[in-house]
């Protein structure tokens, strides 16, 4: 995915914003599946407005631009979402610890898998508290999806970490 995509999708789904309240916003919402920083992010902006992807206007007495999807941008965004595939290519740091666990002692492993288990607790916990206050809403918001998607993977990791650190404990005992 691109940052040019996820800036359309929050264009598409929030209106005309600033260039610092779509910073907020990312940073609120699609950094958890998708991280940018502040200096990527208005680059991007003046690209996709040479491209006409966005129109930018200026308001008030110190210039802060404001920026809106067009409809070709509408169009880009479209067209991603339903005619391209995601990239199934997977690049995981938490995947190749996992690939080279035998490499380490096995109360090396152990350990470290209990501190995996631990941090992905703590993510856990921290979107299923986004998720809580967000169950006021009376139909599922931006985000919805995902969220619910995030908060069920960082559950398997957690469960896996417990259950392999178990494994290998349960080995180093015979």
């Amino acid at each position: 995915m691109s940052l040019r995509i996820a800036l359309l999708g929050l264009l598409t789904a929030a209106g005309p914003a600033s260039g610092y309240d779509l910073t907020k916003l990312f940073e609120s919402s699609i950094s958890n599946a998708w991280q940018a920083r502040h200096s990527q992010i208005y680059p991007e902006l003046n690209k996709m407005a040479a491209e006409g992807l966005i129109t930018v206007e200026e308001k008030g007495p110190r210039g802060r631009k404001t920026y809106a999807i067009t409809d070709e941008g509408a169009h880009e965004l479209r067209v991603w979402l339903i005619e391209k595939g995601p990239s199934r290519s997977y690049r995981s740091e938490g995947v190749l610890r996992a690939f080279l666990l035998p490499t380490l002692e096995p109360h090396e492993a152990a350990a470290l898998l209990r501190a995996e288990a631990a941090s992905y607790g703590v993510r856990l916990a921290e979107l299923e508290a986004i998720r809580a206050a967000k169950s006021s809403w009376k139909e599922p918001g931006f985000g919805h999806h995902a969220l619910d998607l995030g908060i069920r993977q960082t559950r398997l990791m957690r469960d896996w970490a417990e259950e392999t650190a178990a494994e290998i404990e349960g080995t180093t005992r015979s």
